[in-house]
């Protein structure tokens, strides 16, 4: 069986010329795709190839003195009723929780 031709139609030189025609002569503002403006690109990342953007990106947000010290992740058993009542005060307990641990300590 012969193959389907998978070429791309040829389009009518007259059809082409009639829709260049009746395209508008100034560009459509699009809401979804709005225009650049002076400084949406100043922070852009020109690169070559992925290893130049790589390091580019890991040169530009290193880990510095003024970040906090990561939290440890520990495994805790605490009596069910504890824990139902510290989830029950809503979302953010575990902070809380950390806050009167540290409270209590110090």
């Amino acid at each position: 069986m012969k193959p389907a031709n998978t070429l791309p139609k040829r389009i009518d030189p007259a059809a082409r010329a009639a829709a260049i025609d009746a395209a508008p002569a100034a560009p459509v503002p699009d809401a979804d795709n709005p225009p650049s403006r002076d400084g949406d690109w100043d922070k852009a990342i020109v690169s070559r190839s992925l290893p130049e953007l790589r390091e580019q990106l890991a040169a530009r947000r290193p880990r510095g003195p003024g970040k906090r010290p990561a939290k440890t992740a520990i495994q805790l058993r605490l009596p069910p009723d504890a824990l139902a009542r510290w989830k029950a005060t809503g979302p953010g307990w575990q902070t809380r929780m950390a806050e009167v641990l540290v409270r209590t300590v110090a």
